[in-house]
Protein backbone atom coordinates (compact mmCIF):
# COMPACT_ATOMS: atom_id res chain seq x y z
CA UNK A 1 0.00 0.00 0.00
CA UNK A 2 3.08 1.99 0.61
CA UNK A 3 4.21 1.72 -2.82
CA UNK A 4 0.27 2.70 -4.13
CA UNK A 5 0.31 5.68 -1.92
CA UNK A 6 3.42 6.82 -3.68
CA UNK A 7 2.65 5.84 -6.83
CA UNK A 8 -0.75 7.71 -6.65
CA UNK A 9 1.26 11.25 -5.34
CA UNK A 10 3.31 11.04 -8.16
CA UNK A 11 -0.08 10.67 -10.49
CA UNK A 12 -1.46 13.60 -9.15
CA UNK A 13 1.90 15.85 -9.11
CA UNK A 14 1.70 15.12 -13.34
CA UNK A 15 -2.35 15.10 -13.13
CA UNK A 16 -3.09 18.43 -11.22
CA UNK A 17 -0.58 20.60 -13.25
CA UNK A 18 -2.23 19.82 -15.91
CA UNK A 19 -5.76 19.58 -15.71
CA UNK A 20 -5.26 23.11 -14.12
CA UNK A 21 -3.88 24.66 -16.82
CA UNK A 22 -5.99 23.01 -19.05
CA UNK A 23 -9.46 24.03 -17.00
CA UNK A 24 -8.22 27.96 -17.32
CA UNK A 25 -7.33 27.83 -21.09
CA UNK A 26 -10.67 25.93 -21.66
CA UNK A 27 -12.28 28.64 -19.73
CA UNK A 28 -10.82 31.25 -21.43
CA UNK A 29 -11.63 29.89 -24.73
CA UNK A 30 -15.07 29.17 -23.80
CA UNK A 31 -16.11 32.38 -22.50
CA UNK A 32 -14.43 34.24 -25.42
CA UNK A 33 -16.61 31.95 -27.96
CA UNK A 34 -19.54 32.37 -26.04
CA UNK A 35 -19.89 35.88 -26.09
CA UNK A 36 -18.14 37.01 -29.35
CA UNK A 37 -19.23 33.21 -30.89
CA UNK A 38 -23.27 34.55 -30.36
CA UNK A 39 -22.04 38.05 -31.70
CA UNK A 40 -20.63 36.59 -35.38
CA UNK A 41 -24.27 34.33 -35.26
CA UNK A 42 -25.85 37.49 -35.60
CA UNK A 43 -23.51 39.62 -37.57
CA UNK A 44 -22.23 36.93 -40.26
CA UNK A 45 -25.43 35.53 -43.02
CA UNK A 46 -26.70 32.07 -42.00
CA UNK A 47 -24.01 28.93 -42.29
CA UNK A 48 -21.23 31.09 -42.07
CA UNK A 49 -20.38 30.78 -39.01
CA UNK A 50 -17.93 27.60 -37.37
CA UNK A 51 -17.04 27.04 -33.98
CA UNK A 52 -14.17 28.91 -32.75
CA UNK A 53 -14.61 31.85 -34.98
CA UNK A 54 -15.08 33.53 -31.70
CA UNK A 55 -12.14 32.69 -30.52
CA UNK A 56 -10.23 33.56 -32.95
CA UNK A 57 -11.94 36.99 -33.20
CA UNK A 58 -10.93 37.23 -29.58
CA UNK A 59 -7.26 36.73 -30.44
CA UNK A 60 -7.39 39.01 -33.53
CA UNK A 61 -9.12 41.62 -31.46
CA UNK A 62 -6.15 41.42 -28.74
CA UNK A 63 -3.63 41.97 -31.06
CA UNK A 64 -5.32 44.86 -33.26
CA UNK A 65 -5.32 46.64 -29.60
CA UNK A 66 -1.86 45.85 -28.81
CA UNK A 67 -1.05 47.47 -32.31
CA UNK A 68 -3.35 50.94 -31.74
CA UNK A 69 -1.81 50.78 -28.19
CA UNK A 70 1.06 52.17 -29.84
CA UNK A 71 -0.29 54.30 -31.81
CA UNK A 72 0.18 58.51 -30.72
CA UNK A 73 -4.29 58.87 -30.57
CA UNK A 74 -5.23 56.10 -28.80
CA UNK A 75 -2.71 56.49 -26.66
CA UNK A 76 -4.15 59.64 -25.42
CA UNK A 77 -7.72 57.68 -26.03
CA UNK A 78 -6.40 55.17 -23.40
CA UNK A 79 -5.25 57.92 -20.48
CA UNK A 80 -8.14 59.97 -21.01
CA UNK A 81 -10.23 56.62 -20.08
CA UNK A 82 -7.69 55.41 -17.20
CA UNK A 83 -8.21 59.26 -15.56
CA UNK A 84 -12.35 58.64 -15.77
CA UNK A 85 -11.73 55.44 -14.33
CA UNK A 86 -9.40 57.55 -11.60
CA UNK A 87 -12.27 59.00 -10.57
CA UNK A 88 -14.44 56.26 -9.63
CA UNK A 89 -12.93 55.56 -5.95
CA UNK A 90 -13.90 51.16 -5.85
CA UNK A 91 -13.11 50.96 -9.35
CA UNK A 92 -9.68 53.00 -9.31
CA UNK A 93 -8.15 50.91 -7.00
CA UNK A 94 -9.19 47.57 -8.64
CA UNK A 95 -8.19 49.02 -12.23
CA UNK A 96 -4.93 50.25 -11.05
CA UNK A 97 -4.22 47.05 -9.18
CA UNK A 98 -5.10 44.94 -12.36
CA UNK A 99 -2.82 46.99 -14.33
CA UNK A 100 -0.06 46.90 -12.44
CA UNK A 101 0.03 43.05 -11.94
CA UNK A 102 -0.25 42.31 -15.51
CA UNK A 103 2.34 45.26 -16.18
CA UNK A 104 5.15 43.25 -14.08
CA UNK A 105 4.01 40.55 -17.31
CA UNK A 106 4.34 42.81 -20.25
CA UNK A 107 7.68 42.38 -22.71
CA UNK A 108 8.37 46.55 -22.16
CA UNK A 109 8.36 46.04 -18.56
CA UNK A 110 11.50 46.68 -16.67
CA UNK A 111 10.00 45.90 -13.11
CA UNK A 112 11.30 42.19 -11.35
CA UNK A 113 13.50 41.71 -14.26
CA UNK A 114 16.71 41.27 -11.74
CA UNK A 115 16.47 38.45 -9.33
CA UNK A 116 18.25 38.53 -6.17
CA UNK A 117 19.26 36.99 -2.80
CA UNK A 118 18.26 38.86 0.21
CA UNK A 119 20.19 38.79 3.48
CA UNK A 120 18.52 40.79 6.20
CA UNK A 121 20.84 42.58 8.65
CA UNK A 122 22.49 40.56 11.24
CA UNK A 123 20.39 37.10 10.03
CA UNK A 124 22.49 34.29 8.30
CA UNK A 125 19.30 32.99 5.91
CA UNK A 126 18.85 34.40 2.52
CA UNK A 127 15.22 34.49 0.60
CA UNK A 128 14.85 34.95 -2.73
CA UNK A 129 13.20 38.23 -4.31
CA UNK A 130 12.82 40.50 -7.06
CA UNK A 131 13.84 44.17 -7.53
CA UNK A 132 11.00 46.50 -8.37
CA UNK A 133 12.19 49.59 -7.90
CA UNK A 134 15.67 51.92 -7.79
CA UNK A 135 14.39 55.19 -7.98
CA UNK A 136 12.04 56.60 -5.60
CA UNK A 137 12.03 60.58 -6.62
CA UNK A 138 8.07 59.63 -8.01
CA UNK A 139 7.52 58.45 -4.10
CA UNK A 140 6.27 61.07 -1.68
CA UNK A 141 8.96 59.20 0.94
CA UNK A 142 12.66 58.41 0.66
CA UNK A 143 13.73 55.24 1.85
CA UNK A 144 16.35 55.62 4.74
CA UNK A 145 19.25 54.03 3.66
CA UNK A 146 22.64 55.27 1.24
CA UNK A 147 21.61 53.19 -1.81
CA UNK A 148 18.16 52.29 -1.43
CA UNK A 149 16.22 49.32 -3.85
CA UNK A 150 12.51 48.34 -3.32
CA UNK A 151 12.61 44.49 -3.30
CA UNK A 152 9.29 42.12 -2.80
CA UNK A 153 9.85 38.69 -1.75
CA UNK A 154 7.10 36.13 -2.88
CA UNK A 155 5.31 34.09 -0.17
CA UNK A 156 5.32 29.97 -1.21
CA UNK A 157 1.98 28.68 -2.65
CA UNK A 158 0.00 31.44 -2.24
CA UNK A 159 -0.31 35.28 -4.10
CA UNK A 160 0.85 37.43 -1.69
CA UNK A 161 4.38 39.24 -0.08
CA UNK A 162 6.46 41.72 1.08
CA UNK A 163 7.90 44.51 -0.14
CA UNK A 164 11.25 45.70 1.73
CA UNK A 165 13.13 48.95 0.90
CA UNK A 166 17.07 47.60 1.55
CA UNK A 167 20.30 49.04 1.32
CA UNK A 168 21.99 47.58 -2.15
CA UNK A 169 24.40 45.59 -0.10
CA UNK A 170 22.01 43.39 1.05
CA UNK A 171 21.42 41.83 -2.15
CA UNK A 172 23.43 39.53 -4.05
CA UNK A 173 22.53 39.23 -8.09
CA UNK A 174 21.44 35.91 -9.27
CA UNK A 175 21.60 34.47 -12.60
CA UNK A 176 17.66 33.19 -13.32
CA UNK A 177 15.07 34.98 -15.32
CA UNK A 178 11.65 36.11 -13.39
CA UNK A 179 9.83 32.99 -14.88
CA UNK A 180 12.42 30.73 -13.46
CA UNK A 181 12.40 32.22 -10.37
CA UNK A 182 9.36 32.87 -9.29
CA UNK A 183 8.27 29.19 -10.00
CA UNK A 184 11.37 28.30 -7.70
CA UNK A 185 9.41 30.45 -4.89
CA UNK A 186 6.19 29.89 -5.60
CA UNK A 187 6.61 25.92 -5.07
CA UNK A 188 8.79 26.38 -2.10
CA UNK A 189 11.94 25.39 -4.12
CA UNK A 190 10.47 21.73 -4.71
CA UNK A 191 10.65 21.84 -8.51
CA UNK A 192 13.08 19.69 -9.71
CA UNK A 193 13.42 21.04 -13.41
CA UNK A 194 16.84 23.66 -13.99
CA UNK A 195 17.28 26.06 -16.42
CA UNK A 196 18.30 23.12 -18.69
CA UNK A 197 15.44 21.14 -18.60
CA UNK A 198 11.81 21.17 -20.43
CA UNK A 199 10.22 24.93 -20.21
CA UNK A 200 13.42 26.19 -18.52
Amino acid sequence: MNALGKLFLKGLAVVIPAVLTLAITWWLAWGAERLLGRLLKEVLPEGWYIPGLGLVLAMALIVVIGMLSQVLIFQRLGKFGERLLNRLPLVKTVYNAAKDFIGYFSPDSKAMQKVVLVRLPGQDFEMLGFVTRESFSSLPFEPQSDDPVAVYLPMSYQLGGYTLFLDRECLRAVDMNFEEAMRLVITAAVTRRDSNGPGG
